[in-house]
């Protein structure tokens, strides 16, 4: 049996709802979790999200990149003094735009990851209780 899960006598168990109520599941809420399962979902997350920061930081360097092409003899991006600064500076929006989850990647990247949350059972009304006995 699994015990990760408490499951009410009735329906509106503790709201004080009727047991013809077929709106609320019968499972609650999951018990405390699994200390190996919050660590693999912690460094699953913190892959993800470095992984959406280099993507972003690649993508970042690539306009770069273009726009030291199109620039001008004149401009700061033709100087190679800036182009480090610029870098840097490129990688630490990156990092920070990942930490806020801002394409979406390591949210995508989770989801395939780590496994779905088990489905809640759906719940029996006492009409599906008759009907199955007859």
């Amino acid at each position: 049996m699994d015990t990760r899960f408490t499951a009410p006598t009735t329906a509106g168990g503790a709201l004080g709802l009727n047991e013809t109520s077929s709106t609320l599941p019968q499972v609650v809420a999951p018990a405390a979790t699994d200390p190996a399962d919050a660590a693999l979902k912690k460094k699953a997350t913190e892959a993800a999200v470095k992984f959406e920061s280099f993507f972003i930081g690649h993508m970042l360097k690539q306009m770069r990149s273009s726009t030291k092409e199109l620039a001008g003899e004149d401009s700061i991006y033709k100087s190679s003094i800036n182009s480090d600064m610029l870098d840097m500076a490129d990688n630490m929006v990156a990092d920070q735009m990942a930490n806020q989850r801002a394409f979406g990647i390591a949210d995508a990247i989770l989801r395939q990851l780590l496994p779905a949350a088990p489905a809640p059972a759906a719940p029996v009304t006492p009409a599906q209780k008759i009907s199955s006995k007859t």
